[in-house]
């Protein structure tokens, strides 16, 4: 009996399964990474193994500095976000998008598979941003990978997956264009960190990225609710699900926000650097090559400066 009902629902799953694929989206069904789930799954499932057993492996050794590193991959998510806003942004106004209700234009048109590629780049960016985890794994900094950190990166690169199956265009829009300008000037600031500890007093505005990102979730949330309201013809179980994923991010960027800068530790009202070098990061953490005075009395850097014994390793 148990046997024929977990093969019904196998069976079923499976007729669901194949049903959605037949109201795919048929021009991406070809592009790389969109003909079927198991290779996002796969990655995100890799990221998950990275997340679990990187701190194990780099436990007893040396963390790697990677500065130069850091300076390039910063800089190139600032290039590619600038990308992904530019062609959203073209491609939705030469198509003529509205801002309040856009349905999904399937047609081969010009326009609409420009912005069906950008939306196809945006997902492909939230899987280069893996690397941010990575990094932090590679330097020790194993603290910062909270769970809003790894929560934000595998369900962004996961969900956008679904998005780009099924609707590339229309609605999907707006919040991918608003998030690819927040991830330009957020990138802007991690590759300024980047660059070493001269820079540090330019970057004060590094606890107004985290606000901006509540700002980006209370109007997704707004937006939405209107599509909702005005009945936009958009896949209403989509709306749905956006809301409550934005919800989820206001609650922990509220918590990350008020730890961060409103503890005595955070000390962000006395203009003093924050504890550990925390600030704003793709699901709150320390930037990807800032350091704080702190690290820069303990590490120090090249010209002159000293050394801590055991130095980290380079590139």
């Amino acid at each position: 009996m148990a046997l024929t009902a977990v093969s019904e629902l196998i069976n079923d799953t499976l007729r669901l399964y194949s049903w959605s694929l037949s109201i795919a989206d048929k021009r991406v069904e070809k592009w790389p990474l969109m003909q079927s789930p198991l290779p996002t799954l796969a990655i995100s499932t890799l990221y998950m193994l990275i997340v679990w057993l990187g701190p194990r492996f780099m436990k007893n050794r040396e963390p790697f500095q990677l500065r130069y590193l850091l300076i390039g991959y910063n800089f190139g998510m600032v290039i590619l976000n600038f990308f992904i806003f530019k062609e959203l942004f073209l491609g939705a106004r030469a198509a003529g998008y509205s801002y309040i209700c856009q349905t999904v234009d399937y047609s081969d048109d010009v326009n609409e598979v420009r912005v069906a590629s950008a939306l196809w780049w945006y997902y492909v960016s939230k899987g280069v941003e893996y690397f941010d985890t990575v990094f932090f794994i590679l330097r020790k900094k194993f603290n910062q990978i909270s769970f809003l950190h790894v929560y934000h990166h595998c369900t962004m690169f996961t969900l956008w997956w679904i998005g780009i199956k099924w609707v590339a265009g229309g609605q999907s829009f707006f919040g991918a264009h608003m998030n690819a300008v927040i991830h330009v000037v957020m990138y802007l600031y991690y590759g300024l960190a980047s660059c070493g500890p001269h820079l540090q007093k330019y970057l004060w505005w590094k606890r107004y990225l985290t606000i901006l990102q509540l700002v980006q979730f209370h109007v997704t949330i707004g937006h939405t609710a209107l599509s909702l309201y005005i009945d936009c013809p958009f896949p209403k179980w989509m709306h749905w699900a956006l809301i409550v994923y934005a919800i989820t991010f206001i609650v922990l960027f509220v918590n990350f926000y008020y730890r961060t800068y409103k503890t005595p530790k955070g000390s962000a009202r006395s203009g003093k650097p924050i504890q550990n070098g925390k600030s704003v990061a793709n699901g709150g953490a320390v930037t990807n090559g800032a350091l704080n005075k702190h690290e820069n009395h303990k590490v120090g850097v090249e010209n002159g400066r000293k050394k801590r014994k055991g130095k980290a390793k380079r590139e």
